[in-house]
């Protein structure tokens, strides 16, 4: 049984847990749902897409499927890795089309109490804040729970392959 918990600033929370898998990028620990995860991949050989977009890494074949690969350095307006190790993939669905988000290293499933999810604070970096539903405060780091969504809800239009 779920119970509901009404906080000081009456926002309500469900009392349980959530799963998320835990993604490093540019240093900044980040989680993305579990069930919105379909795959995780090292790093793939990627076709490149004339006109596509700068974030726009390419595609890739994935069991028989064409995946857009976006690196989400260049999409969050970070610097380019700096040592040459390939990247990794984490595969999610957006408007029922799959995206392979590059991201650095891929860490942990961590299950996070409810209780300890808090909204956005005003100083986190605002390219986190756009992107992000809220976060967890976890031992000497910050958690931000990535939103899928707004990280693939593409401006102006504008498409992604």
């Amino acid at each position: 049984m779920t119970d509901l918990i009404v906080r000081n600033d009456l926002s309500v929370v469900t009392t349980g847990s959530q799963d998320f898998v835990t993604v490093l990028l540019d240093g900044q620990l980040l989680g993305i749902p579990v069930l919105a995860v379909h795959d995780v991949l090292n790093a793939q050989v990627l076709t490149k897409i004339p006109l596509a977009p700068s974030w726009v890494s390419g595609v890739l074949n994935l069991r028989g499927k064409i995946v857009t690969a976006i690196d989400l350095r260049n999409r969050l307006g970070l610097p380019p890795r700096r040592d040459d190790k390939k990247s990794m993939s984490v595969v999610v669905e957006y408007n029922g089309e799959p995206y392979s988000l590059q991201i650095d290293k891929v860490g942990e499933v961590l299950s996070l109490d409810d209780q300890l999810f808090e909204r956005n604070p005003i100083t986190l970096d605002a390219r986190w804040r756009d992107v992000s539903k809220g976060i967890y405060r976890l031992d000497g780091q910050l958690l931000a729970v990535l939103d899928v969504d707004k990280l693939l809800a593409f401006q102006n239009g504008e498409a992604a392959a």
